[in-house]
């Protein structure tokens, strides 16, 4: 072969994946957090709605995580730049953090407050091994890569200066916020790969629909079981004051619907929101918490 071709061949083999600014590191943090305490609790401003949200929340998490993990993994020797294949290490290595952690917080929740967690966890659990067993590889890819967005969108919210989680036990919020930081750290890392093994905008966003359906989904059977078990499901008033305190103007998720929307847009990836700003905000506070 010619010189010539063969250094053109060695140059595309590695050309550049990741996307990632260079300024932001995919560093694993091995924390675990003291919320036995919390659990027990309305955590979150004293509020049975907004708690029971992201208790909800946090029983999707360990079988999500995994399935996210596989599915990044799965593609991990189609990636020729060592940028991007480390990526997947520090990503993978946050993730299996983040299942481990909300694993316990969610054994520790039930057996404090009386919750059935296989009941919780069972159906998406099952859903997640039927796509694994079902749906190509790259489609599962696709998954995770929408799921990712609702996570870097929560993240945004979760790290802002007005945060919900400021109202939160200290334990909780340094939970949620250390999540959301390695959340937004790794956030185009599924989007990298999806793009270099050759995932399409159209399987992109039909995915993201039907992913979308399906998190509201899960995220409301919780919200229903936990408040039926703590018999509060028929308290409208509760219902009324939690939709307005999650929705509302100064909701905890207000603010979140543009960035969730973007996704569509064509051509859109992760880092054009950028929130390199929130990051470094986050990492002052954890360098003095940690010091």
């Amino acid at each position: 072969m010619d010189p010539c071709i063969s250094d053109a061949v060695s140059v595309a083999s590695t050309a550049r994946q990741a996307s990632t600014p260079s300024g932001v590191g995919i560093k694993p943090r091995n924390r675990s957090h003291d919320i036995a305490a919390a659990l027990q609790g309305e955590w979150l401003n004293d509020d049975a709605f907004l708690t029971a949200v992201f208790n909800g929340m946090s029983i999707t998490f360990p079988a999500g995580e995994k399935f996210f993990i596989d599915s990044v993994r799965h593609y991990r020797q189609d990636i020729t730049d060592p940028v991007l294949q480390e990526h997947i290490r520090g990503f993978c290595g946050q993730e299996g953090f983040h299942r481990r952690e909300h694993q316990m917080y969610n054994e520790t929740l039930c057996a404090a407050r009386g919750y059935d967690l296989e009941k919780l966890e069972g159906k998406l659990t099952r859903r997640l091994a039927w796509a694994q067993k079902n749906l190509s590889p790259i489609q599962n890819l696709a998954i995770t890569v929408a799921i990712e967005h609702f996570t870097a969108v929560l993240s945004e919210l979760l790290l802002s200066s007005d945060s919900v989680m400021n109202k939160a036990h200290p334990s909780m919020r340094e939970l949620w916020r250390w999540h959301a930081a390695e959340e937004m750290e790794h956030k185009s890392v599924a989007f990298d790969v999806f793009l270099a093994v050759g995932g399409t905008e159209k399987l992109r966003t039909s995915v993201m629909r039907r992913a979308t359906f399906f998190i509201g989904l899960e995220l409301t059977r919780a919200l229903i079981y936990i408040l039926r078990k703590d018999g509060k499901l028929f308290d409208f008033k509760i219902w009324r004051t939690g939709l307005a305190a999650l929705f509302g103007e100064q909701g905890a998720f207000s603010g979140g619907l543009e960035p969730y929307k973007e996704f569509y847009t064509e051509g859109f990836h992760p880092w054009q929101q950028d929130t390199q700003h929130l990051l470094t905000e986050w990492a002052s506070e954890d360098a003095i918490e940690f010091a």
